[in-house]
């Protein structure tokens, strides 16, 4: 799907007094500038040339933008200084910097607090809100613009206020609330339309029509797009028109609207490009290879996959990337190239998968973080708990005897059963050390198996190809018989199969929509996944999953298990059909899943016996592994049917 493209917000420092801006044009202005005296009207004049540059050519904006600074500096002028921290914090943000953006915000902020009023470092906070934001601290960007928000109201400093509702629009859109994004976005409207801040308002408008996009409310959404359209297009604000077009686009994708996804992603690429956005650039062609896609046009969808990629690659823009390996998946898949479509959507799990365990080790540190913290205040009462009991020494001497007396009393009417007691509380004891050490065992095995996985990918991996490098470069310069060289490509190809086998075997790691929305939606998102890509009709059906929550262990188990089983009715059956259930029986407790095809079908007795059958292994040992049960039902020419039972 084409990414929701969420317009970022701009940074809200008003430089006083700009008039070049409205009296001259850029020639006026560049022609200006070698005769401007060296004072704060030539500040200025920097900063109107670098707001001119940051519609068309990001690299001249912030020479000016550090050309602004450095006069201030010199001339001591605080709205300079925090001019510049403005001007290039929006840079940043266009680039995609945003741990630089948050570095440049917190110097701004503490700038602030040491040379302006008590309004520009509430101003500030907003802005290391959503820094704190981009980078998905959630925690922080609420902490800082609330914190902004109470500053702001209590010096009255009202032309922020349909700023701050924009922010919160942006910040509850991030946090996937948009039912809250929307009501801030129409109190942001409401404000900004009695003003004159025609910027933020279009970013206004733009950021409400795509919370209205999730609420699938595509006619409000379109509403406020066209506005946005229309006072971007007065503006010459080419970040907006680019956004549209994208978000256009996505809603031409949800109404199935084939042809409008490349009208609107067509315009995207042709700004993003005049624009030097590369990430835009990135997303309009990868919407225009969903386009082509659709279109069953594989030669310009592939051409299109490509271009995005390689952009991708050169900027390091992961989550276009992430993007490009599912549809490419998709497009090999379509094409009947399982070889292929199988590789990518494999490079897609892993970037998946990577970008899951930065999440996990972010979260984790975050969570590290606090709970020192934590510990910290509990030592401080614990110290202030010490202090109390000095001062009461007296009264809890005077408890302490009075319990002592009342526990040998009821020990005395107790003797008899102690001994029973003791050695019940005894046998508790080992039990919870052997769940212990169970669980110690369990968390190592994980640790370990990821290891390996890192170990077998990078390591192993990485010398299979080097010897498929080799081997292919020889080829080259040997002169062989036909025998020798048809030989010598089945080696390849074995060695080909080799390393594909060990990536598979190396990515034993979570999916990510497995890990957000669990087992039901994950194979539901797959088995939609192939049978968009044409290589086989797949049906998945679940009944009694809504509402149950299985550990990660099961799910990805089970999840594992589903998949080989398709990749074996694609690979091996040549099955044209295949069905997938779930069912859950809460009575009984038990998970039952069934996988059908209408293949080729085999030998049960031959295969799933067979020492090399390392497929059927692997599914029987996670069957195993959860205390399942497997059926098998295979006749040759008459598909197949695995039956497993898990209790739950």
């Amino acid at each position: 799907m084409i990414k929701r493209v969420f317009i970022q917000i701009i940074c809200l420092l008003i430089i006083s007094a700009c008039s070049y801006a409205q009296a001259l044009n850029k020639d006026s202005l560049l022609k200006s500038l070698p005769s401007a005296k060296e004072d704060t009207n030539k500040v200025k004049l920097y900063y109107t040339l670098a707001d001119y540059y940051y519609k068309e050519d990001l690299k001249e904006s912030e020479k000016y933008c550090y050309l602004g600074k450095e006069l201030s500096q010199k001339l001591k002028y605080t709205d300079g200084v925090l001019g510049f921290y403005t001007l290039y914090s929006n840079i940043l943000n266009i680039k995609g910097s945003f741990d630089s953006t948050l570095i440049i915000d917190l110097e701004a902020l503490n700038y602030a607090k040491q040379n302006a009023d008590s309004t520009e470092v509430g101003r500030t906070m907003l802005n290391v809100g959503m820094a704190y934001r981009q980078l998905e601290d959630y925690e922080n960007a609420v902490g800082y613009i609330e914190a902004a928000r109470d500053i702001l109201n209590r010096n009255n400093a009202h032309q922020y206020e349909g700023a701050t509702y924009n922010f919160l629009q942006y910040l509850y859109y991030s946090m996937h609330q948009y039912r809250k994004g929307a009501n801030n976005g129409l109190n942001a409207v409401n404000i900004l339309e009695k003003t004159n801040d025609k910027n933020t308002l279009q970013q206004a408008y733009n950021n409400l029509g795509l919370n209205y996009i999730e609420l699938q409310q595509y006619d409000s959404a379109k509403y406020y797009l066209n506005k946005a359209v229309k006072l971007a297009e007065e503006s010459g604000e080419k970040q907006i028109l680019i956004t549209t077009s994208l978000n256009y686009a996505l809603i031409s994708l949800k109404q199935q609207q084939v042809d409008s996804i490349k009208i609107y992603a067509d315009k995207a690429l042709s700004l993003a490009r005049i624009y030097n956005a590369h990430e835009y650039e990135g997303l309009a062609q990868y919407g225009l290879a969903y386009h082509y896609l659709l279109k069953k046009d594989y030669a310009n969808a592939k051409l299109m996959a490509d271009s995005a990629m390689a952009l991708a690659n050169e900027y390091n823009l992961r989550d276009v990337k992430q993007k490009i390996y599912a549809l490419q998946s998709s497009l090999y898949y379509a094409m009947q190239n399982t070889q292929l479509g199988y590789y990518y959507f494999n490079q897609y799990e892993l970037l998946n998968d990577s970008l899951l365990n930065e999440s996990i080790t972010k979260n984790t540190i975050h969570i590290e973080k606090k709970f020192e913290t934590a510990k910290k205040e509990a030592q401080i009462k614990l110290q202030q708990s010490q202090i109390r009991q000095k001062n009461n020494q007296i009264y809890f001497l005077i408890t302490g005897a009075l319990a002592l007396l009342l526990i040998s009393l009821l020990g005395y009417f107790n003797f008899r059963n102690r001994r029973k007691l003791q050695q019940t509380k005894i046998d508790e004891l080992e039990k919870e050390k052997q769940l212990t050490a169970t669980e110690a065992v369990l968390k190592g095995e994980e640790q370990e198996r990821t290891r390996l996985a890192k170990d077998l990918h990078d390591g192993l991996g990485g010398m299979l190809s080097g010897i498929k490098h080799s081997l292919s470069n020889m080829k080259e310069n040997l002169i062989m018989t036909p025998d020798n060289a048809q030989a010598f490509a089945r080696s390849l190809d074995m060695l080909d199969s080799s390393i594909s086998e060990m990536r598979r075997v190396a990515h034993n790691m979570m999916p990510e929509v497995l890990v957000k929305y669990g087992l039901d939606t994950a194979l539901n998102e797959f088995c939609k996944n192939i049978d968009r890509s044409g290589a086989v009709h797949i049906n998945y059906q679940s009944l009694g999953m809504e509402h149950i929550e299985l550990d990660q262990t099961t799910s990805i188990t089970i999840y594992r298990i589903v998949q080989e089983l398709v990749n074996n009715a694609i690979k091996h059956a040549a099955a044209k059909n295949v069905l997938v259930q779930l069912h859950i029986a809460h009575a009984e407790k038990l998970l039952t899943v069934t996988v059908e095809d209408d293949g080729k079908g085999f030998d049960t007795k031959t295969v799933l016996n067979k020492p090399a059958g390392i497929g059927w292994n692997n599914i029987q040992n996670r069957v195993e592994f959860l205390k399942g049960k497997l059926d098998v039902n295979s006749e040759m020419g008459k598909g197949t049917s695995v039956l497993i039972e898990i209790g739950v």
